[in-house]
């Protein structure tokens, strides 16, 4: 069998990968042409953990970890072309989709980054499911990350996956209607719609594992060996909320809370993540829920103040004295929003959650804080600013 994981030198996509090869003799092909690297570039930030070239953590994953049947291909999705020839030779019958532009604040930047953003990421899943369909690989089992961020932040609470509309007495259950708040989320709710028009239209089974924000420096395979390392962005672009407050914290920088910062926003571990990942792209196709199924990838909601609460109190652990301080926010969202989400089939695809969000800022600190020097060197980026084309 041959697995594709797609966004294979990425921040999930990259321990996924080792994850999922170090659990199956199958063949697990990455692929991915390396733009997460340039965009983080072009806003002047850099990852605080060194990112190793694809061709050292390919030999680390095999002289550390004993790991021999991954290989790698570079290239772009969005070419149908190539998308066309990467599915044709390797035939998967298991594809994690996990390459995207995934930051919202770089696709709110200008019309260029909208536009980029939007080609890009639907282009790649249109590719993919296309592809399947016109080369008779409609049994390949297609997963992909999308985001909570499909649901924007709804009064009510969020279902995993479809809904239940009534008008007039009659009710019917209907796909989650896309309510995304930026550029990037609106790409994951039409990827969300497509996926289920193909599964309608092709038969092709799909898992729509709706990532929340997602926290944690490594897992056990990255935290092996420097040079199998995932990278750790935490400027304002394309690092999430959890890992620039950490960030901050290490720089001694204080804590930029938008807001009042009550708002809750759901969250989970990056060993969760995978470890739910991992087990769908091996699962027996015969245990697995048939059809289209959607995960919420989601532990628990956090508000933002309990973020900064306790990251303070964990850098503390570690030497840091920490402030927390509030900034007008410059989103338009609900700075007192009560997310309610259900999680319970994520919950029992990955048994029970493994690191809590304590646990999780307190390996992120002690990870990042061997890289203080990076961190404090790019300390400008902690805020949003003017970019050069």
């Amino acid at each position: 069998m041959t697995i594709l994981l797609t966004g294979g030198d990425g921040y999930l996509g990259w321990p996924t990968a080792l994850r999922i090869a170090s659990r199956t003799d199958d063949r697990v092909v990455l692929v991915d042409n390396f733009a997460r690297r340039e965009w983080v570039e072009n806003v002047g930030s850099r990852s605080a953990t060194p990112v190793a070239p694809i061709s050292e953590r390919l030999d680390a994953a095999e002289e550390v970890l004993g790991i021999t049947n991954l290989s790698f291909v570079e290239g772009d999705l969005a070419d149908k072309e190539f998308t066309d020839e990467l599915l044709g030779i390797h035939e998967p019958e298991v594809i994690v989709h996990a390459a995207a532009q995934p930051s919202a604040p770089y696709s709110q930047i200008n019309g260029e980054r909208a536009n980029y953003t939007q080609h890009n990421n639907m282009q790649a899943t249109r590719n993919l499911l296309w592809g399947l369909e016109e080369q008779d690989l409609t049994d390949t089992h297609f997963i992909e990350t999308t985001t909570t961020g499909v649901y924007g932040a709804p009064e009510f609470p969020i279902p995993e996956g479809g809904a239940t509309m009534e008008n007039q007495g009659e009710a019917d259950a209907v796909p989650f209607p896309a309510m995304a708040g930026s550029w990037y989320h609106l790409t994951k709710s039409h990827d969300a719609a497509n996926m289920r028009l193909a599964h309608q239209q092709f038969d092709i089974p799909i898992s729509d594992v709706r990532t929340s924000i997602i926290y944690g420096a490594g897992t056990d395979e990255t935290q092996a060996d420097d040079r199998l390392a995932t990278r750790f962005d935490f400027d304002y672009y394309f690092g999430v909320v959890a890992h620039r407050f950490a960030a901050q914290a290490v720089a001694g920088y204080p804590m930029t809370v938008y807001g009042k910062g009550e708002q809750r926003k759901p969250f989970g571990s990056l060993e969760d993540a995978v470890e739910g990942l991992a087990r769908l792209a091996l699962m027996d196709p015969a245990e697995r829920e048939s059809g289209h199924t959607v995960y919420n990838q989601v532990t628990r909601p956090i508000s933002i103040v309990e973020v900064a609460e306790t990251i303070a109190d964990v850098a503390g652990e570690f030497g840091y004295d920490v402030a927390v301080e509030h900034f007008e926010n410059p989103r338009d969202e609900d700075e007192t929003h009560e997310m309610e989400i259900e999680n319970d089939r994520y919950l029992d695809l990955i048994d029970e959650q493994r690191v809590t969000f304590e646990e999780g800022m307190r390996e992120t600190i002690g990870t990042i804080s061997e890289y203080e020097e990076i961190i404090t060197a790019h300390e400008d980026r902690f805020l949003p600013g003017v970019l050069e084309d």
